[in-house]
């Protein structure tokens, strides 16, 4: 979190008080950006989330479905967070996070089809994954003239990376390898037995340095 600090500050070169200086224009532009380096270069974590869930079935129309759960989760709980009403402690939120990328990885490797159950369960990992972009979006800060819809560009920079990721996910793999024999065998358990143990390494390091 502290590298994803210091390569947005370092990109846009304002601390929050210098944004009150800036149209709101702009400083909706630097939290939509902040909020897509936040996944894309930054969030290999999520994208792993994102990428697991795509895996078990390589078209649109589910991950689409899935991501949407996903999206209504983390902006219930992004939102909480940045206005207080909840206080996540990061200790307990970051290793979930890894929990729930290995969890949903192991899915793909032990269920052959996508069960309408994991719509929920990504529900409920999204509301963990809210409270981890609030950690971050905490350390950078929200200007007070244009607290919420500095948020809202945040949480919308965050939803354009995902749909980045699904979108190469489907056009490097989906469409490419999604109707062939080998897919699952080939492709989906050894790209899942690969996440899974990333996450396992995240979830130990995470709990224990």
């Amino acid at each position: 979190m502290l590298l994803s600090f210091l390569v947005c500050q370092s990109l846009f070169a304002h601390d929050v008080e210098g944004l009150s200086k800036l149209s709101k224009t702009e400083v909706a532009g630097i939290y939509l950006q902040l909020g897509f380096t936040h996944i894309l270069p930054l969030g290999l974590d999520h994208i792993l989330f994102v990428l697991s869930l795509f895996l078990l079935n390589p078209k649109l129309k589910p991950v689409l479905w899935q991501a949407t759960a996903f999206t209504v989760a983390h902006t219930i709980t992004l939102g909480l967070a940045m206005y207080k009403v909840i206080k996540p402690p990061v200790n307990v939120v970051e290793p979930v996070i890894a929990l729930s990328i290995m969890y949903v990885a192991l899915e793909n490797i032990f269920s052959s089809k996508l069960k309408a159950s994991r719509i929920g369960v990504v529900f409920l990992f999204g509301l963990i994954h809210g409270m981890g972009f609030a950690s971050v979006l905490t350390e950078l800060g929200l200007p007070k003239n244009a607290y919420f819809s500095s948020l809202l560009m945040f949480n919308l920079g965050v939803e354009l990376g995902q749909v980045t990721v699904i979108l190469a996910a489907f056009f490097l793999i989906g469409k490419i390898f999604g109707n062939k024999s080998y897919y699952r065998n080939r492709i989906v358990i050894p790209l899942s037995i690969l996440i899974a143990a990333i996450a396992a390494y995240w979830l130990v390091e995470r709990i224990f340095f």
